[in-house]
């Protein structure tokens, strides 16, 4: 039997294409105990996502933490589940046709655009398995990570690159590993700050909320904390804000390990015993919107500021498939494609190839 995939549809000479692999976290396929479980199983059990002993880590994991987290975050996604399924779910694939759409207007036949999830479906290695077949002898990652960071976009390629190893012709590839900086995405969250604020008001106070990681990884060299920084203040100083009028803290943390700080649940609160009457809260480091931002700031944080003394948190969305977001990332796509073989020469070489003898 074969050891490696065979090529689907393989014939010599076949016109190729370029493939899109845009890929997001995962999700439950149901606000469950038991489909939680499922998903957090092979998610917590990544050693790019927890970084301890595996022994140790998995009797802790299946010992303890599948015992309880499965039906608490259950609840949690039962507050924002909607009739499409899970919110990351459902903007996700809204996002990829959008970005799909775009690159077909752009250049016509020159990709194929496929979803994946690093945990759970649609699955990495099944979008690859379709872009192949597709005829994408090229291919382009994008984590929708816009800060890199080991415990996310690391996952990603480890996952792509487990695929790749089991194919027998594997394409080329290329890898974007981050874009917290670019003018594009930038100017995209600020527009989308400025919005909210014409159609809703402007706070007092505006919080950059992003997602945790524990403190060590930080101390190893991973460069999101600092990316993260960036990112908030080059939106800060394009929305023209002085320094006492924004404050950056990072979300999600579990467990007793250090994890970066401030974090958002003691800032939020500090800014209600402080007097702030209305704060926003932005999540820059969501491409689309989820469970942490939905659910956790928009639910949770808001009870929080309120109890603290503030009078009301209004949360920010996330991009999801904005214009200016679509644009950016097709022309990001576009970016770092270039180069790559085009129309004109995949015809040229398909009729080299009936010339010496090709099915037609």
């Amino acid at each position: 039997m074969p050891k490696y995939q065979p090529t689907p549809k393989f014939e010599h000479g076949s016109s190729d294409c370029t493939g899109i692999l845009l890929v997001n976290l995962g999700t439950p396929e149901a606000p469950t105990t038991g489909a939680v479980r499922r998903f957090l199983k092979p998610f917590l059990s990544d050693p790019r996502v927890v970084e301890y002993p595996r022994l140790l880590w998995w009797l802790i994991l299946n010992g303890i933490i599948l015992r309880i987290r499965p039906s608490r975050s259950a609840e949690a996604y039962r507050q924002v589940w909607t009739e499409e399924g899970s919110p990351l779910m459902l903007f996700s694939k809204q996002l990829t046709e959008r970005v799909r759409e775009q690159l077909e207007t752009r250049s016509p036949g020159t990709y194929r655009v496929q979803l994946a999830m690093t945990y759970g479906d649609p699955s990495i290695g099944s979008a690859i398995d379709a872009l192949q077949a597709a005829g994408a002898r090229r291919l382009l990652v994008l984590p929708l990570y816009p800060q890199y960071s080991g415990t996310t976009t690391a996952s990603v390629f480890d996952a792509v690159t487990s695929k790749l190893r089991s194919m027998r012709w594997i394409p080329e590839m290329r890898f974007i590993n981050q874009y917290h900086d670019a003018s594009g995405y930038i100017a995209a969250l600020a527009a989308s700050i400025k919005e909210h604020w014409q159609q809703n008001g402007k706070g007092e106070h505006l919080l950059f909320s992003f997602h945790g990681v524990p403190q060590y990884t930080l101390m190893g060299g991973d460069p999101y904390h600092c990316q993260c920084q960036k990112t908030g203040r080059l939106v800060a100083e394009a929305l023209g804000l002085g320094d006492d009028e924004w404050t950056l803290s990072f979300q999600s943390r579990v467990g007793r390990e250090e994890w970066l700080r401030p974090y958002t649940d003691e800032t939020v609160r500090e800014l209600g015993h402080k007097g702030i009457g209305r704060l926003d809260v932005a999540c820059p480091g969501f491409s689309t919107d989820c469970l942490e931002t939905l659910e956790e700031i928009g639910m949770q944080n808001a009870e929080f500021f309120e109890e603290a003394g503030g009078k009301s948190l209004q949360y920010i969305p996330a991009l999801n498939a904005r214009d200016d977001h679509v644009d950016f990332l097709s022309g990001l796509l576009e970016q770092h494609a270039s180069g790559w073989t085009n129309a004109e020469e995949n015809l040229a070489s398909r009729q080299r190839a009936v010339a010496m003898g090709a099915s037609k």
